[in-house]
């Protein structure tokens, strides 16, 4: 299973923020991570803009989308930009997308969150052929997309954040994955994982064609009730989140401190079998011990195991 990181993009208090993330992210990579995914948040800075200059300016680490809503902007909007990052960085980027939150499409954008698999579906056949060097001619109730790019990009593979069966079908049937969070291993061994590989197979594809990526808080600790009261405290709001509540709900957690991976090092070792057991391909850990020597002692943990 491979190990990566999941980082939020910007620290609003540092001084120079964008300078703070070229640091953290040449610290990372020297440190031995490989990979991190980086959230868009609705109230953060725009992502892709963060990731050119992070590219141009960190070299040998792969960065990913995890990630970017598809309602606010077309599908020829998206490629050109993720192809433009794929061009800056010579082929590290991955594009990871979602539908986002009926309370953020709804409620902050006043774009509709409805036939969410229909959107998906629709957007994918403008975005992906583009992303390929190819002309997009699809015509859909939601989204069209006519006409070519002509950026000289390697394509960036495309990830999911799908959790409903559906939208894994969907995903298995035409990406290269999906992007979990909050989601524990029982439900990806009984739901996600075969929702995703059995759809990959009766699409005429390798089952090792699709990748899960489950990405959960963590925290190496000896200190567990006193993280666990933080995890409760700073992941709270997703335990009200339909598509994450119901995840919870599956997986049998009261909420989100349930979900996160917290313990000694036997402990989180434990855990993190759970979800290699589970199918799952990657780890992606978020890091939210608030004691600078804790996230330390994670991050070492982290890169004990990266395969």
């Amino acid at each position: 299973m491979d190990i990566s990181l999941s980082i939020v993009g910007l620290s609003p208090d540092a001084p120079a923020p964008v300078d703070s993330l070229v640091r953290n992210l040449a610290k990372l990579r020297d440190e031995g991570f490989r990979r991190v995914w980086m959230a868009q948040l609705p109230y953060d800075a725009d992502l892709p803009t963060l990731l050119g200059i992070a590219f141009r300016e960190v070299e040998g680490i792969e960065i990913g989308s995890a990630v970017i809503p598809i309602q606010p902007q077309h599908p020829m909007q998206l490629a050109q930009r993720a192809l433009t990052l794929s061009l800056i960085s010579g082929g590290r980027f991955k594009l990871g997308i979602g539908m986002s939150h009926r309370l953020v499409t709804e409620g902050m954008w006043g774009i509709s969150w409805d036939r969410a698999v229909r959107q998906l579906r629709e957007y994918l056949d403008g975005l992906q052929p583009l992303l390929a060097g190819q002309p997009a001619d699809a015509t859909g109730e939601i989204w069209t997309a006519r006409g070519a790019l002509q950026v000289p990009a390697p394509e960036p593979e495309v990830y999911v954040a799908a959790l409903g069966p559906q939208m894994l079908r969907l995903t298995g049937r035409r990406t290269a994955g999906t992007l979990t969070w909050m989601t524990g291993p029982k439900t990806l061994a009984e739901h996600v994982v075969p929702t995703l590989r059995g759809a990959a197979e009766e699409a005429g594809r390798s089952e090792s064609a699709v990748r899960v990526a489950a990405a959960l808080p963590i925290a190496v600790t000896d200190d567990v009730d006193g993280l666990r009261k933080q995890a409760a405290r700073e992941f709270e709001v997703y335990g009200s989140l339909p598509s994450y509540r119901a995840m919870l709900d599956r997986e049998g957690y009261a909420g989100p401190e349930d979900a996160a991976i917290i313990g000694d090092e036997q402990t989180v070792a434990e855990r993190l079998d759970e979800l290699s057991a589970a199918g799952v391909d990657e780890f992606t850990g978020s890091v939210f011990d608030a004691d600078s020597e804790g996230r330390a002692r994670t991050r070492a943990f982290l890169l004990s195991k990266q395969s």
